[in-house]
Order: structure tokens, then C-alpha cells, then sequence
């Protein structure tokens, strides 16, 4: 095996680029270090103390909510496709106000150091570990596919093969968590978002100041090609493809805004990676201010990357005689790395790699460690045990995620493969929370009885739909999950969990 092979490859970046890189990674993994490493305690390791400003913790969550997937899979999407992507962020809006006055009071009423604690505190310790087991399974999984979509841009700008530019990510993400815990995570994340929130401007503008006729041309030509549609309305009521369409296409706008509601609100309320920057704040106040103001910044890093794409296809179609990828998932790096010159490229390989550095490992350890180790493995530890146990668990984790990576580099078009995947566990999870959080009902048994029924029945409709068996699209996959596990755990609860008698 040639392993001099895997780094050697053809790459259009010079020094330059490299240097511009080297100094922002450098930068984002000192800043880290600085900010971080003063944990006396897993509270400090996986909270930060309750310290961190709120606008802070906003703009990392956005960091944490982007990541590589948005900035490769967002312009490949739009320059395939179009805007339609779109229209799940009105859903997603509403989820933001939906999780700011429901879910995050209830985290804070009961002190949570992770979120699935809250499920120990309304039904019992086995819901919360059932909870956590499926956190740790969709998490693993998406972000994996996150770390495909980073690797695979940073192995086409550098020439490289991929399994290197997993372990690129994976040394980076490693540096700054198993030293400064989630202070070093949500910092970073600040330092992320900047860097590519001003690298997607910079794209934007060099494209419309190369594409012929520039802003206006732009939209004259994606327009005509039907690049910047947002609105996908279906087939007419009365039309005999109505109800075909309706059950396995998930861009027609009501199942677009209903997938937007419902997927954010258990991405983001149920998922403890992203939940986790947003508890780091001191108030439950100052928290919900935070949820609401990324409805406005993550709204605008979409707008960029939508329009990066489009705007990517407009200038292929204005030079045809431009070779373009093997794979379109890789248009935008392919257009960086052939097209952008010296410096641009770095800034925009920065901004990937920033994006790319989504760090999953926080929130997997303080799960692992505060709902399964603690509880369950060694409940009398003193703290720099489990300091120690966190710092472990951050690498092994680590290496699972890109062994994960690079299993999901053979799949095509990752943005909605992560959709589907998210829609197998994504409804189990969002039913058990809505169960505690809109009912009185008193759950345990049945709560693991319907999440994990539906996570079964969901795979098994996923898999029939993918082998062309039974088409249904994948929102309906996390409609079935959450209204299945709220329904189970509302009926069966009374009776599988009812005292038994003297």
C-alpha cells in the first residue's frame, strides 16, 4: 500500500493558501485552549459553568447546526436542483419559538447537565437511557455523514484521498475538546461561523463579479432555468398523481414546512449536541433569547449557500468548455479548487474546514458519561475520575466517527441521506419529549415499547422505499415516529406501568 498516494494528488492550492489555512486552524485551536481548560469538574467540562454569553452560545449553535453538510451539500443541492430546500426553514422558524418556550424551560427547571436527564426526571431512568441510546445512534450517524461531506471537500481542494482528510478532521476536533471541554467547543464554534459566514460573501462575490452581466445575469439565467424556485405546491388536488406525489415527495410545500416544524424541533430539542451550547448560558432567559436569534443567522448562512449554487450553475452554463466533477456533490469544492484563485481558495478551504470541524464530541461524552457511565458503570467516583473517563471517551468517540466517515463516502447526495437517517430515530425521540412536555401522563415501559417499535417500523419503511418496494418519502418517516412513541406512551402507559398490587 502506497500511503504517499493518499497526500499526493492533483490540487490547484499554493502556499499562500495553505499558510491562510494553517494560521485560521492554529488560531480557532489556541483559542480554544486558552478559553478552555479550567474544568475542576464534569459541571465545567459539559456546561462551562452556566458562563457563556448568550450571543456566543447562539452564533456556536448555528456553528454546530451548519456545519460541512450545509456548506457542500447546500450549493450541490441548489446547483442540481434549486431553492426548495427553502422551504423547510419556515417549518424550522417555527420550531425555534416552539423549542424557546417549551423545552427549554423544562431543562432548566430541572438543572439538566444533558437533556435526556429531563426524561429520567418526567418518566423514569429507563426512558432516559433508552433516550440517550437513540441519541447516540442518530448522532454517530449524522455526523458522520457531516465528516463525509468535510472530507470529501477537503480531499478534492488538496488532492488527497479521503481517508486522510478524515483523519485531518479528527486530530482537529480532538485538539480542542479533550482539553477544554464544551467552553472550547462553544468558542470555537464563534470562530467557526465567522470564518465561513465571511468566506460564503466572499464566493458570492467573486462569482458575480465572473459570471457575465454579473447580479443581473445571474438571476435572469437561474431564474429562466428554474434554479431559484422555492415554492414546489405538488400536482392538483383532483389529479390522479396527488396522492403518489404526496406520499414519497417531500419537497411539496406542506410536507416541506410540516418536516421543517417537526425535524427541527427534534434536531434541536432532542438532539443534546446542539441543545448543549444553548444550556451553557446562565438564565433560561438569556437561553431562549439565544434559540430565537439563530432563526436569524442561520437563515442567512442558507441564503448564502443557496446562492452560492445557483450561482455556480450560472457560470458553468456561461462556460460549458469547464470540465466539472465525477461526482456533483463536489461542485463547490471542484469549483474552488479549479476555478478561484490564489487566496480565495485558501479563505474558502478555510471556511470548509472551520465548517468541517463540527465537533459532535462534547455532547457524546457528557451523555455518555452524565446518562450511562455515572449511573450505571461507576456511581461513586470522585470528579477527577470522571474528568478522566471524559477525556477518554472524547477520542474513542473520535475514531468511531471516522470509521463511520468513511463508510458514508460511497453514498450519493449525503444531504438527504442524513435526512434519512435522522427520520428512522428522530420520531421516537421528539414523541417521548412531547409526551413529558404537553401531558401529565405518567410513562416508562411504554415509552421504550414505542420508540423502539417505531425506530424498528421506520427502518423497515425507509429500507422498502430505498429498495423501490414501497415508496414513501422520509418525512413521513418522522411524522409516523413521533405521533407512534407520543401515542404508545399515552395509551399503554397507564397500564404497563401501573403499580402492581400488594
Amino acid at each position: 500500500m502506497n500511503i504517499a498516494s493518499w497526500i499526493i494528488g492533483n490540487s490547484h492550492l499554493t502556499w499562500p493558501d495553505f499558510l491562510i489555512l494553517i494560521v485560521l486552524v492554529v488560531l480557532m485551536i489556541a483559542l480554544g485552549n486558552l478559553l478552555g481548560g479550567r474544568e475542576k469538574n464534569t459541571q465545567d467540562f459539559f456546561l462551562a459553568g452556566r458562563r457563556i454569553p448568550g450571543w456566543v452560545a447562539c452564533l456556536s449553535f448555528v456553528a454546530a447546526e451548519v456545519s460541512a453538510l450545509t456548506i457542500i451539500s447546500v450549493p450541490a443541492t441548489a446547483y442540481m436542483e434549486n431553492w426548495q430546500y427553502a422551504q423547510f426553514f419556515i417549518g424550522s422558524t417555527l420550531a425555534r419559538f416552539t423549542i424557546a418556550y417549551l423545552f427549554i424551560p423544562a431543562f432548566y427547571a430541572y438543572n439538566c447537565t444533558t437533556i435526556y436527564e429531563y426524561l429520567k426526571h418526567r418518566f423514569g431512568a429507563a426512558t432516559q437511557y433508552t433516550g440517550t441510546v437513540f441519541f447516540f445512534i442518530t448522532r454517530l450517524l449524522g455526523s458522520g455523514v457531516r465528516l463525509t461531506a468535510a472530507s470529501l471537500a477537503v480531499a478534492v481542494l488538496l488532492g488527497w484521498k479521503i481517508i486522510p482528510a478524515i483523519i485531518l478532521f479528527t486530530i482537529i476536533g480532538i485538539a480542542y475538546t479533550v482539553y477544554g471541554g464544551i467552553r472550547a467547543v462553544v468558542w470555537t464554534g464563534l470562530f467557526q461561523a465567522t470564518i465561513f459566514i465571511v468566506g460564503g460573501l466572499v464566493a458570492i462575490s467573486y462569482l458575480w463579479l465572473h459570471i457575465q452581466g454579473g447580479p443581473a445575469a445571474f438571476f435572469r439565467v437561474a431564474g429562466a432555468a428554474g434554479k431559484l424556485n422555492i415554492w414546489d405546491w405538488g400536482p392538483g388536488f383532483h389529479d390522479p398523481a396527488y396522492i403518489k406525489n404526496f406520499l414519497k415527495d417531500p419537497n411539496i410545500i406542506w410536507m416541506a414546512l410540516l418536516n421543517g416544524y417537526l425535524g427541527s424541533m427534534a434536531a434541536f430539542g432532542t438532539d443534546h449536541e446542539l441543545m448543549q451550547r444553548l444550556l451553557t448560558v446562565e438564565t433560561r432567559r438569556e437561553s431562549q433569547k439565544s434559540m430565537i436569534w439563530t432563526t436569524f443567522w442561520s437563515g442567512l448562512v442558507l441564503m448564502i449557500y443557496l446562492t452560492i449554487g445557483a450561482s455556480i450553475y450560472v457560470f458553468y452554463r456561461q462556460n460549458p468548455f469547464l470540465p466539472l466533477p465525477q461526482k456533483l456533490d463536489a461542485i463547490f469544492p471542484h469549483f474552488i479548487n479549479n476555478v478561484m484563485p490564489v487566496g480565495f481558495r485558501g479563505i474558502m478551504l478555510a471556511a470548509i474546514v472551520m465548517a468541517g470541524v463540527h465537533s459532535p464530541l462534547a455532547s457524546l461524552t457528557a451523555s455518555f458519561v452524565t446518562d450511562i457511565y455515572r449511573p450505571l458503570i461507576k456511581k461513586q467516583g470522585d470528579e477527577s475520575h470522571y474528568l478522566l473517563v471524559s477525556r477518554i471517551s472524547v477520542g474513542l468517540f473520535a475514531i468511531l466517527l471516522g470509521i463511520l466517515a468513511y463508510a458514508f463516502s460511497f453514498f450519493q447526495k449525503i444531504l438527504w441521506l442524513a435526512f434519512k437517517i435522522g427520520g428512522v430515530t428522530f420520531g421516537s425521540l421528539l414523541g417521548v419529549f412531547l409526551l413529558g412536555l404537553l401531558t401529565q401522563r405518567k410513562s416508562n415501559r411504554a415509552n421504550i415499547v414505542g420508540m423502539v417499535s417505531l425506530a424498528v417500523v421506520n427502518a423497515v419503511l425507509l429500507t422498502l422505499s430505498e429498495l423501490h418496494i414501497f415508496q414513501i418519502g422520509w418525512t413521513w418517516l418522522l411524522l409516523i415516529g413521533t405521533a407512534g412513541t407520543f401515542a404508545i406512551g399515552y395509551f399503554l402507559g397507564p397500564i404497563m406501568d401501573r403499580p402492581a398490587e400488594a
